[in-house]
């Protein structure tokens, strides 16, 4: 088993969504021994935002025919996708920064969105190529939101990703969640524990490419 570890929070130690990601990934090594970890933070190493320079790869060009900025923004995005595809267990570290995910979060997205490679438009629409993998979103969010219709319409974070990923065909998402953590003390606690029970429950199921196999 490939795991890929996705940290995009930009508070460093002081990060919930760092502590339950590494939780999780310690957690899923202990179930799946001999799983392999890649990690990779996108706070400290960011891609570029998505521009006319890296639209070259999606479009199909001829690599010969790009400039340099081109060819450096297309191997950015060839490291990203191949390591996406690869893997089969992907853990998400997102917090919600004003109602979505960090910007960091949403550039790497970009990248995989290559046609062709992450899906692909038929005559009966698109569909997802990154079929057969699990993705764990753990989402840390300074208010609560998952338990109002209010609530649950102002995000789009869990929501975004749930759809992104889905589009790519990746039907098992899961999530661990620590909302509410703004409110204090008490609820912070009480977030991180819950989030705690949600990575044991994250385990329960076999991971989509364990069940395909199975």
């Amino acid at each position: 088993m490939n795991i890929l570890h996705i940290d995009s929070s930009v508070l460093g130690d002081a990060s919930v969504t760092r502590q339950l990601t590494a939780s999780t990934v310690a957690a899923w090594r202990a179930a799946h021994p001999g799983a392999q970890v890649q990690y990779l933070d996108l706070a400290a190493d960011a891609p570029a935002h998505f521009g006319a320079d890296a639209l070259s790869f999606k479009l199909g060009l001829d690599l010969s025919q790009v400039n340099e900025a081109q060819r450096a923004e297309n191997v950015a995005t060839e490291r990203y996708l191949a390591q996406f595809l690869a893997s089969d267990v992907i853990v998400v570290g997102a917090p919600m920064y004003n109602f979505s995910i960090p910007t960091q979060l949403k550039a790497w997205i970009d990248r995989l969105a290559v046609p062709g490679r992450a899906f692909r438009y038929t005559a009966a629409g698109p569909e997802g190529l990154a079929k057969g993998k699990t993705v764990v979103v753990v989402s840390g969010r300074g208010g609560i939101y998952s338990t109002s219709e209010q609530g649950r319409a102002l995000e789009h974070q869990e929501s975004y990703l749930q759809t992104v990923f889905g589009f790519f065909g990746i039907t098992d998402v899961r999530f661990v969640r620590a909302e509410g953590i703004a409110y204090g003390p008490e609820q912070r606690v009480a977030a991180l524990r819950q989030g705690e029970a949600d990575i044991a429950a994250s385990l329960v199921a076999a991971p989509a490419a364990e069940a395909v196999s199975a």
